[in-house]
This record gives structure tokens, C-alpha cells and sequence, in this order.
């Protein structure tokens, strides 16, 4: 017998997770399935910690909807009585033309978020473990901070299961059949109906979703940490998160002492080396930690003791590295989630609200019109002419 839920979600890493609890606490009957455990390698949701800020340099549009998922994370935070979000500020470093900085200012100056731009005088005074050449300047995000992704998907998925969700794990979905009678989810060990599904698999859009093959693009993504040689300096209270722009290098990020390992570093995207999803993420190799080490020694030298681990994870990235939060074209009982592109986890709390809202209504109130099939299309449009 194929049992019924008004609502499936497939995928229960970061979106999904959010969507299962906000069906959840709606009182909806949902199932999620996921062929891995929760806060698996294998995802874009590991790693200790990411990044959130609301002067989002990338474009001003996304600045409501971080609002908010601020909202959000705090009533999590409040009916988990764990935390999620931590506020260190955040600083987005670079010249004054540069993409990060420009952006930030009119994302700040259309939203009147505070800001506050720093000197290179002044952030040796106030941060010393940065180190900034006399073009550069830092804005600092004081609303800025960092969340911890292992403890927001199982935060979601606690809540999820107190309020009535069925949780289904190891168990793969092979295919997603539309009719009359509504949405068929095969897996390798059940089938069940639902009136609605919400696909968030990640890397593995593409198999569920064809109208995503070859767009969704997984990539490998390292982070290394390093034990600071000035402890001091590179705590939560005397180091903010921050966002470097690095000219033709690229855009690094990272992160304070947070934990035993010390401070993270990464680059954005990395090398975007396509990966095989199906197969285990590629080992870290000296091209990736020289790449981490040569930026770390030059920008952040009081942070650049010795490197205690590195690892990889997956960015799933879409053409025009937006996110995509829509309807399948043709078929309003499939909603389709690749929110990530390397930026997306902090809006997971609010995308898990979107996705809810989708499934039950087939719209939302939150401002998601440039995250449309549409707007893809229009890209690739515009990018082959």
C-alpha cells in the first residue's frame, strides 16, 4: 500500500531541512527523504561554520530576504534553546571599486543598514591580525556574524520530527512521476504519493530535475585551518568574519578561532573544478592548501601558524550564481530548490519558509521573482547571444 502525504521533500541537507519544519510546524503531513544521514561530508553543510551578513555586496535584492531570515534563525534558536547565529561582525575588505566594497555600500545605503568604513590605520588599531595595503578599506557589517550548519540541519530536523514529520534516511529516490491523482516518489525501498514534492538533493539536482542538467554544476570547495601564532588577536571578540576581495585572485573568506582548530580560510569557489557527485569528494591537494597558505601568510599573518586540517565540501552552482526557487514550468506540483551557489546558506531559515509557502499556496509574499526559471533562462539567453 503506498502510503499519502500532502507534501514530500526530497533532500534533507539545509533547504530541506527547513522546508520538512516549516511544513511541520504548519501541522502538514510531510514525509523526507534522504539517501544519507544527517550533516553528511558529502553536502554544502559541514564545516563548523558559515558566513551571514545583511550588506549583501552581491546585489541589494537579496537584502530582504535576509531580514528576514534573521527573524528566523532567532525563533529557531528559540524553540531549540541552542545557538545558531552568532553576531562577530562581519568585514567586507577591498579598494573602494572594487565589487565587495561597491556593492556593500549601495546594498547598505538602499536598505539603510548601519556600516561603518575603516582605514587601514584604523584597522590595526581595532584588528590587528588583518593587514591591508594604503588603497584598500574595510566596511564593517556590524549585524554580521556566523551560523553553525551541522546544528542548523539537525535543529530543523529535531523540530521537524517533534512536530509530526516522517523522517526517512539512507533511502535513495530513483524517480518523480506526475498525475492525475498527484505525485508518485519511488525510492529503492518504498513508493508514496503526495499531493506536492519539494526536490532539494543539492549536487544531485540534475538526476531528478532535467531541466537542471548541465546547469546545476557541483565543484569542489576547500577550507583549511591554522593554528594562529597570536591568539590573542584572531578571537571572536577582536576578529570579525570577513570577505576579502582579491582582484584577479578571486574573493577570499574566513572565519575567527571559533573552535579548537583555529581560524578557517577559504577562496570562493575555489578553483571551480567540476566534481561527480556520485563519486566521494576529491582528496585536498598542495595546489589547494598552497593556494590557502600564500593567502593567509600575506593578509592574515598572526593567523598563519601552522595548518591543523583541510577539507572539502561541494558548491552547487547555477549559471548566473543565483539561486533558483521556483515551480517546475509546466507542473506546479514539483517545486524545485537550488539555492546555494556558494552564498546560500544563510538564507536557509527563510528558503525553508519559500519552499512551504510554494508547496501550499504556489507562491510567496518574500521577493524570490529573480529566482525563476525564467531569470535563468533570460541569462543563458542573454549569455549566448
Amino acid at each position: 500500500m503506498t502510503a499519502h502525504f500532502d507534501v514530500a521533500v526530497v533532500g534533507l541537507g539545509a533547504m530541506g531541512s527547513a522546508a520538512l519544519a516549516h511544513l511541520a510546524a504548519r501541522g502538514v503531513k510531510v514525509i523526507g527523504i534522504d539517501v544519507y544521514y544527517p550533516a553528511h561530508a558529502l553536502s554544502s553543510s559541514h564545516g563548523d561554520s558559515r558566513l551571514i551578513r545583511l550588506g549583501y555586496f552581491e546585489d541589494p535584492s537579496y537584502v530582504p530576504l535576509l531580514q528576514r531570515a534573521y527573524e528566523n534563525w532567532r525563533a529557531l534558536e528559540a524553540r531549540l534553546r541552542e545557538d545558531i547565529l552568532t553576531i562577530t561582525g562581519v568585514l567586507q575588505i577591498g579598494k573602494p571599486d572594487s565589487k565587495i566594497v561597491s556593492g556593500t555600500l549601495k546594498s547598505c545605503a538602499l536598505h539603510n543598514l548601519p556600516l561603518e568604513t575603516l582605514s587601514p590605520d584604523e584597522m590595526r588599531r581595532r584588528f590587528p591580525v588583518f593587514s591591508l595595503d594604503a588603497d584598500e578599506v574595510a566596511l564593517l557589517d556590524p549585524q554580521g556574524g556566523y551560523l553553525r550548519p551541522e546544528a542548523a540541519v539537525m535543529g530543523h530536523l529535531k523540530l521537524a520530527a517533534s512536530d509530526g514529520a516522517a523522517l526517512h534516511f539512507g533511502e535513495k529516490v530513483t524517480e518523480i512521476e506526475t498525475g492525475a491523482g498527484g505525485v508518485i516518489i519511488t525510492s529503492n525501498t518504498g513508493r508514496y504519493s503526495a499531493a506536492k514534492v519539494i526536490v532539494a538533493t543539492g549536487s544531485w539536482i540534475g538526476e531528478l530535475v532535467p531541466d537542471l542538467r548541465g546547469h546545476a554544476v557541483p565543484i569542489k570547495q576547500v577550507v583549511s585551518w591554522y593554528k594562529p601564532t597570536d591568539g590573542f588577536v584572531t578571537t571572536p571578540q577582536r576578529m570579525p568574519v570577513f570577505i576579502r576581495d582579491e582582484g584577479d585572485n578571486g574573493s577570499f573568506f574566513g572565519f575567527p578561532a571559533i573552535g579548537v582548530d583555529g581560524v578557517k580560510v577559504g577562496r570562493h569557489a575555489h578553483f571551480r573544478e567540476p566534481i561527480d557527485p556520485n563519486q566521494p569528494n576529491p582528496d585536498v591537494n598542495d595546489r589547494d592548501t598552497d593556494l590557502l597558505d600564500t593567502f593567509i601568510k600575506r593578509r592574515l599573518p598572526a593567523a598563519a601558524g601552522l595548518r591543523v586540517r583541510s577539507t572539502t565540501c561541494r558548491y552547487t552552482m547555477l549559471p548566473s550564481e543565483d539561486f533558483l526557487l521556483d515551480l517546475l514550468p509546466g507542473d506546479n506540483r514539483v517545486v524545485v530548490a537550488s539555492p546555494c551557489s556558494g552564498h546560500g546558506f544563510k538564507f536557509t531559515s527563510v528558503v525553508g519558509e519559500i519552499l512551504a509557502d510554494l508547496a501550499l499556496e504556489g507562491g510567496t509574499h518574500l521577493p524570490i521573482g529573480a529566482f525563476s526559471f525564467a531569470a535563468m533562462n533570460r541569462f543563458l539567453a542573454a549569455r549566448a547571444a
